[in-house]
């Protein structure tokens, strides 16, 4: 059985847009274009990580990123076989995980890194780990200006390996802000220190000095076998600024075929998700007669409203109410009334529909579209929270 509201997730869409991005790299960078890695968290921001994994593998990507060790568990579930990069934070977590998925972890805090010093001592294994630097976000990881005191522990770690260093900007879609430069200036110049604290900790024999002067992971092997791979470019950055590309960068909501607000792009992408349902009833209501809880709509006219089985419950916001639209028979009807837990109320006044119609609340009917970004200016959002929030009741349909 499948409800009446369905997400249809467009597989060959994503796909294109993993392979136009990667293109547009490409034709910026030659042979020098940095390397994709494919942002899935948060359930592929409510297009299913595991199918959206595979398909992106089958696209050709070959590193993943989750938010958590229980998402890497559920792509590597799903049969996912490339590199999978953990972004969040790991000192709460059973870090057995990262063993028996073969998950990268990222370490951000002194704390993460003796723990997962300790699991991997544990496990008789070497781990290869991102290196998270704050630089403004003031979020997770191990702040820009403080390195020399807080990192040679952990680069002195044995069984702890950097294989790249990264950071996070925090307003990289905003082009007014100037932190994005500050944050930009602040990595260049951390990065370097980084790199140059490795150094010494290979030349000490693969140890580092802590600030004490005491060797730290003193071993056969260094921490740092080859220059670590830098990173730093979201969807937005990518688009923003060539020069925070690296060697990796990280898009997320462009894989989806949405561009982050209120930047453009030549890129061209395609909407990967769909979201549609079917009129369960048409109602005819009286002037004056008010729609809904708290009846904050009251028709102004003989109207007929159209009853839709889909609701807050599905993730849809309340806010759409008297400010939203829906797709029916190619026409925009507007959201009346509330968005109650289960259902929605259109006003279809003048339009000739019946029961069982197809209802578009997200994507294109007839010559019209309703995309994400203007969803989420309606209820005053962003893209990524509209997608993140389709609920689990809703079925995912995969083409």
């Amino acid at each position: 059985m499948v409800r009446p509201t369905v997400a249809r997730i467009d597989l060959h869409a994503l796909q294109s847009n993993y392979r136009r991005i990667v293109e547009y790299l490409s034709g910026e960078r030659g042979d020098r274009a940095p390397r994709v890695i494919a942002v899935v968290k948060a359930n592929a921001y409510g297009h299913g990580a595991g199918q959206v994994g595979l398909a992106l593998e089958d696209a050709g990507a070959d590193l993943l990123a989750c938010a958590d060790i229980e998402e890497g568990s559920v792509l590597r579930q799903t049969g996912v076989r490339g590199e999978i990069l953990v972004f969040g934070a790991l000192s709460v977590s059973d870090l057995d995980g990262l063993f028996d998925c073969r998950l990268t972890p990222t370490i951000s805090t002194p704390g993460a890194a003796r723990a997962v010093q300790a699991a991997a001592a544990r496990h008789k294994q070497r781990v290869r780990y991102h290196l998270k630097i704050d630089t403004g976000m003031n979020r997770l990881g191990f702040r820009f200006d403080n390195l020399a005191r807080t990192l040679p522990e952990l680069l002195g770690s044995p069984n702890l390996q950097l294989d790249a260093i990264y950071t996070h900007f925090a307003t990289a879609d905003d082009p007014e802000s100037a932190l994005f430069h500050e944050q930009h200036a602040r990595f260049e110049r951390a990065r370097v220190d980084v790199e140059a604290l490795a150094a010494a900790g290979a030349r000490l024999g693969g140890g580092v000095r802590s600030p004490a002067g005491d060797r730290l992971g003193a071993g056969p092997a260094s921490s740092v076998s080859t220059r670590p791979k830098i990173h730093a470019a979201n969807s937005a950055a990518l688009l923003r600024d060539s020069r925070v590309w690296y060697d990796l960068v990280r898009p997320g909501l462009l894989l989806y075929g949405v561009v982050p607000p209120p930047l453009a792009t030549t890129i061209a992408l395609a909407p990967v998700m769909s979201l549609t349902s079917r009129i369960v009833a048409v109602k005819g209501v009286r002037p004056g007669e008010g729609v809904g809880y708290g009846v904050t709509f009251h028709a102004g006219r003989p109207s007929s409203i159209a009853i839709v089985p889909a609701g807050y419950a599905d993730g849809l916001d309340l806010r759409l109410a008297g400010r939203g639209w829906v797709l029916i028979r190619g026409r925009r009807a507007p959201i009346v009334g509330s968005v109650c837990m289960d259902m929605l109320m259109a006003d279809v006044t003048g339009l000739d529909v019946s029961p069982g119609d197809e209802v578009v609340i997200i994507g294109a009917q007839g010559d019209d579209c309703l995309g994400v970004r203007e969803i989420a200016a309606q209820i005053g959002t962003i893209p990524y929270e509209v997608l993140c929030r389709i609920g689990t009741r809703i079925e995912r349909l995969y083409d």
